[in-house]
């Protein structure tokens, strides 16, 4: 963040200076030792003040209080642009860095729940700085004292219970009294690391390998959203920040803790819906003689409907399926798994027909489920005989990837799942040749490169015509290589809910 990076002579490095808004120079000289107030403050003991007439000294505090505010707006802004906890933890820092005056520091990210995730994050220290930093005795580090006294229960006998028992509140239950928020600790400052008393000797040791000689440590913690980890800034010199400073700090760390907070849950939910989605998926892909198969699956911060399948079946068969339900969330995922396990019934008694397959299919959904629409691909195949059997439901056709060709599967036009009253469409009969690949895909790859759908089939045609002749024996080779170069650089964010499923059949 070029805004909160340090300027100046090696003297200035503990005291960078803050953006300048609003037409106010916030420019902070660099004191020898302490750190100087923030712009436009007056000193409380200057003996000027006292020959400034009232109206000129009132004048300045207000503009200083202008410029501060106008400072913690900027910063706030900022903050609330970022939409990944690495994010906001790596902004939290330099913005903090920039309002206590110090050049490094680190963040910690460890909730007092238990339930992750746990992240430490560095600024201008080396990830083995942060290794040695951590070898320092917790109970001797500013930022261990921080999150093991975070948060703090209330004392014996104060009548107030941590939390409401269960039933509380229920009709027929006494009422009880209200929680009391967790208590949040004071910050920890040391302002010099050689003379502090009660340090370990291993905090002076790696105090000195590192070249800090101060620190201030702030809870990134609030009586609603309790502990969620420590920041802790370093000074070149033996230093702190003063009042103004320390009150600025802990109103930005106010803020950026619940930020963090809301975050937290967006990831936690991001994490459940993946793991859920990915319960519903095999957990193995099936051996095969004659055909080798990999898949890949990306799944999108709402959590689609997207899910593929890989089922042996009688006399050395098996049948392939990829699909999509529309719809995001814990309906989709819910509906996904439900028309799977229906696939895998219909398939294993009559998968050599795919349309009655997903003839069965489509009226199960018409029948149990008339809202709801899915596309769906189903291929019966005979990998010793090097023969599929396809059949698609408003899906994507096929690509079939060999030395000797790149092309789609000629399927007809059908609609998807639950659109008609009744779906009939034509399977379709290929014969890949040895060591050919036959990719079976959901529409999210297509809609993730942000294209027009022309323009994204032909990118696809492209990047699996260009996959290395060394890579083509290899399905999982080949899927990797479409994706890093439909997608090279992952996930469209602002295409919300797709999943993306690539599923990669090479027969020898």
């Amino acid at each position: 963040m070029a805004s909160n990076a340090p300027v100046g002579k090696p003297t200035d490095m503990s005291s960078p200076r803050l953006p300048k808004v609003a037409g106010i120079d916030s420019t902070v000289p660099a004191p020898p030792h302490t750190v100087t107030p923030l712009p436009g403050v007056p000193s409380a003991a200057s003996p000027s003040d006292a020959a400034l007439p009232p109206g000129v000294l009132i004048q300045d505090r207000l503009a200083s209080w202008v410029s501060d505010l106008t400072t913690l707006h900027e910063l706030t802004e900022r903050l609330i642009k970022t939409d990944s906890l690495d994010g906001a933890l790596r902004e939290m820092l330099g913005a903090g860095a920039a309002l206590v005056g110090a050049r490094r520091g680190m963040a910690v990210l460890e909730p007092a729940d238990g339930l992750g995730p746990t992240s430490t994050i560095g600024l201008g220290l080396a990830h083995a700085d942060l290794g040695t930093i951590e070898t320092v005795p917790r109970g001797s580090g500013s930022y261990g004292r921080l999150l093991d006294g975070l948060p703090e229960a209330d004392p014996p006998g104060s009548g107030l219970p941590d939390a409401e028992p269960p039933g509380a509140g229920l009709p027929g239950n006494s009422p009880t009294a209200p929680r009391r928020p967790a208590r949040v600790p004071e910050p920890i400052a040391i302002r010099d690391v050689r003379t502090e008393e009660g340090l370990d000797p291993r905090h002076r040791e790696v105090a000195a390998r590192l070249g800090y000689a101060a620190s201030y440590a702030l809870p990134l913690a609030t009586e609603e959203a309790g502990r969620l980890g420590a920041a802790v800034w370093l000074y070149d010199e033996p230093a702190e920040p003063d009042e103004r400073r320390r009150h600025l700090i802990g109103l930005y760390g106010r803020f950026a803790t619940e930020h963090l907070a809301r975050l937290l849950q967006v990831e936690r939910a991001r994490a459940r819906v993946a793991t859920v989605a990915e319960e519903l998926l095999p957990s193995r892909l099936p051996r095969v003689p004659g055909v080798r198969l990999a898949v890949r699956h990306l799944t999108g911060p709402q959590g689609g409907g997207d899910w593929y399948d890989a089922l042996p079946l009688p006399e050395g068969a098996l049948g392939l399926a990829v699909g999509s339900v529309y719809g995001t969330g814990p309906s989709a995922l819910a509906a996904m798994g439900r028309l799977r396990a229906s696939l895998r019934a219909y398939a294993v008694m009559e998968g050599e027909d795919p349309v009655a397959v997903l003839s069965d299919l489509e009226l199960l959904l018409r029948l149990t489920e008339p809202a709801r629409s899915a596309t769906a691909l189903f291929a019966y195949a005979e990998p010793a005989q090097r023969r599929i059997v396809l059949a698609g439901a408003g899906h994507a056709p096929p690509l079939v990837v060999g030395d000797h060709r790149t092309e789609f599967v000629e399927t007809s036009l059908s609609a998807p799942l639950g659109m008609l009253t009744c779906w009939e469409a034509p399977s379709v009969e290929l014969s890949p040749a040895p060591g050919e690949t036959v990719l079976l895909y959901t529409d999210g790859l297509l809609r993730r490169t942000g294209d027009a759908t022309d323009r994204a089939f032909a990118r696809l045609h492209a990047a699996a015509a260009s996959v290395p002749r060394a890579d083509r024996s290899d399905p999982g080779a080949v899927a990797d290589h479409v994706l890093r170069t439909l997608l090279p650089g992952g996930l469209d964010p602002a295409v919300e809910g797709e999943d993306v499923v690539l599923l990669a059949a090479r027969f020898e």
